[in-house]
């Protein structure tokens, strides 16, 4: 008798094991992937300034943290709390199970688990969480196995980085950075405590849903911290009655939604994995000049509405640009605007603001949208003959000339006019573009030459452009980043530089790839100093004047194309440049009141006044560079270099300046 008990005893054992065995064999694979544990990982993007702009990730928020930098104050909180045999067991802990077998038994239910933290990583990234025996039988051989793999370190900061601790948040870093916004290591015991109770039912216990059990939970973490010696009754009363700041913001924390949307499309390209492996991505952006940015679109574009307001009630001024009646919210609709700010010097980007509501439409028009620059092209055309000779003293002709030509067998006659309809006659370059006299610069691009201008205009980085006069009123399309690269020739004194807007890029072996500026040289900056003279003049008395900001010395042009259906303001200090536009997204004409000065003009010199505010330590004066003279022409100071001089018959002898800050 005995002998067959023993002979079942063992067919049982034989039986169980090789069960088992089977068991292990269908989950064995799985302990590979805790193993070499990758999880999803957000990538952050900070501003110039080391301030947060926004947390990119796919599914899961996840700010990963190694070992060596949890604070041993959080392992003990844990453990204490979860599993305070964690460092003797051997990946089981089979006093819970019994007393927790007991408990069910009583109950004659599922009422106490007896998982270790390894069980619960084991849970977390590969089983199910379904209260089955089968289930908890393949967690605890993969515990078991698990623990003779990994070291109980290497368990912890595989359990800290994958378990979920409610409102979105993966991983305890990303907690404390959300609900605290603190790092690890400075976090009190309460938060701790806040923390490591978060895992047993996170949605629960999240404290910006319901703090009071989230703080008896916490709290139950500090008496059982107290019971087992680990803090004293000092450092157990401070946390019982510590109150922590929680704070209950969106996953993503995206500040600056246009910024973001263009560095991922850079991005993207070369790192497809750009969402999901952790990078830590370093802008040029400035949180704070974004924010100017946003506001000073926002000033104009109120300004528009605030006319359109006025010319609703006032029925007899409510007329579009052929003179007709217009329907109420004509014009509002679809009306929208760009702003773009660069480090004059390196093309750093400090603003890119794509649109005024980035809710109502993410359609980034810095970067997406073409639109005809008009009377914006001009100081392109001017400069283009200063430096073949002409100086801003040379005349130019300001008066009407019909043009004829043919579409097919049709022919056709072209008769520019200037804004209102006046001639001026003969005209200085400097008073031609100051005014942004339209039959001038005509008159001078025909003086020069097409094929000339054109060649300019392609070194300046413009393309796609038709090879005929219309280029002289900005009739091709171009977008305000490029435009913004190509107004570098003047806030740059002649060296082109690239618009980008990633510093470096560094991942999680924190190798950093780091982005140089891109300079391409055009001209001196003597010939260059003599134009951007002139585009002081436009905001000292010309049609930039309404942008001017007193006590800094600015160089800009407006930019109005036919029909007012684009509105621009290009404009730079001696530091920075900021190109603004506005228009209908549907490229229908805008009010004939609304023109690069009216329109984007307030944008530019609110965005101007602001900076100054937080940066008033930039620099205030252009420098006239020391080959560049000083001479005057009936009264009024000129200016001219040895490829630009004087015209003769308007040359009077000098006293040549040769101090080099000068304020205009």
């Amino acid at each position: 008798m005995i002998r067959y008990f023993l002979a079942f005893i063992v067919i049982v054992t034989v039986a169980i094991s090789a069960w088992l065995l089977y068991l292990y064999s269908q989950i064995r694979t799985d302990i590979d992937t805790i193993v070499n544990y990758n999880p999803k990982k957000t990538t952050q993007f900070f501003d110039k300034n080391g301030k947060l702009v926004a947390n990119i990730f796919d599914k899961k928020h996840r700010l990963y943290v190694k070992y060596e930098d949890i604070p041993a104050r959080v392992v003990e909180a844990l453990v204490a709390i979860e599993d305070t045999q964690f460092f003797e067991h051997m990946g089981i802990n089979p006093d819970a199970i019994s007393r927790a077998m007991i408990k069910n038994i009583k109950a004659l239910g599922y009422v106490e688990g007896a998982s270790t933290l390894t069980q619960q990583l084991i849970k977390s990234i590969v089983l199910t969480r379904e209260k089955k025996l089968i289930r908890k039988i393949k967690e605890a051989l993969l515990a078991i196995k698990l623990e003779t793999v990994l070291t109980k370190e290497e368990i912890l900061e595989r359990y800290l980085n994958e378990v979920y601790f409610g409102h979105g948040y993966y991983g305890i870093r990303t907690a404390a950075r959300g609900y605290f916004k603190k790092n690890l290591y400075e976090l009190n015991l309460k938060e701790i405590a806040i923390l490591v109770g978060l895992p047993k039912a996170p949605s629960f216990y999240d404290p910006t849903r319901n703090l009071k059990y989230s703080l008896t939970r916490a709290n139950q973490v500090i008496k059982r911290m107290k019971t087992l010696g680990w803090i004293n009754q000092t450092q157990y009363e401070e946390s019982i009655n510590y109150l922590p700041k929680i704070y209950d913001e969106s996953l993503t924390q995206n500040k600056a939604p246009y910024v973001i949307d263009y560095a991922l499309k850079l991005l993207k390209k070369d790192i497809p994995n750009i969402k999901t492996a952790g990078y830590r991505v370093d802008l040029t952006i400035d949180l704070e000049a974004q924010k100017i940015g946003r506001e000073s679109l926002k000033v104009a574009y109120d300004k528009i509405l605030a006319r359109d307001a006025w010319l609703q009630k006032n029925p007899a001024n409510n007329i579009d640009i052929n003179g007709n009646p217009v329907e109420e919210g004509y014009f509002i609709d679809t009306l929208n605007g760009a702003l773009i700010s660069i480090e004059s010097s390196t093309g750093k980007i400090l603003s890119l603001v794509g649109g005024i509501n980035y809710k109502e439409s993410n359609f980034n028009r810095v970067i997406q949208s073409k639109r005809q620059p008009g009377s914006a092209v001009k100081p392109f055309l001017y400069h283009t003959a200063i430096e073949l000779g002409y100086s801003p003293a040379s005349q130019v002709a300001d008066i009407g000339r019909t043009y004829e030509y043919k579409v097919g067998d049709e022919e056709k006659k072209w008769k520019p006019k200037n804004y209102g309809g006046t001639f001026k006659g003969i005209l200085t370059l400097r008073e031609a573009l100051t005014k942004s006299r339209n039959l001038a610069t005509i008159n001078l691009v025909t003086d020069v030459g097409i094929d000339e201008m054109y060649k300019g205009l392609q070194r300046y980085g413009m393309n796609d452009m038709p090879r005929d006069l219309s280029i002289t009123l900005g009739s091709f399309s171009i977008s305000p980043i490029n435009l913004s690269k190509a107004y570098s020739l003047f806030s740059n004194n002649g060296t082109l530089v690239e618009p980008y807007m990633i510093n470096s890029i560094t991942n999680s072996n924190n190798e950093t790839l780091t982005f140089e500026p891109e300079f391409t040289y055009i001209s001196s900056p003597e010939q260059v100093f003599l134009t951007k003279s002139i585009l002081n003049d436009v905001m000292t008395r010309g049609t930039g004047r309404k942008a001017n900001v007193k006590g800094i010395d600015l160089g800009g042009k407006t930019g109005t194309t036919n029909d007012n259906i684009d509105a621009w303001f290009c404009g730079f200090s001696p530091s920075i440049q900021t190109i603004v536009y506005f228009g209908k997204d549907n490229n229908t004409p805008m009010r004939r009141s609304e023109t690069g000065g009216t329109t984007a003009g307030p944008a530019f010199k609110h965005f101007i006044q602001k900076y100054l505010e937080i940066h008033p330590e930039i620099q205030r004066n252009f420098i006239k560079p020391a080959d560049v003279k000083t001479s005057f022409i009936n009264g009024r100071k000129e200016y001219y270099t040895n490829k630009s001089p004087l015209p003769e018959f308007e040359s009077i002898p000098s006293n040549t300046n040769t101090e080099n800050q000068i304020q205009f």
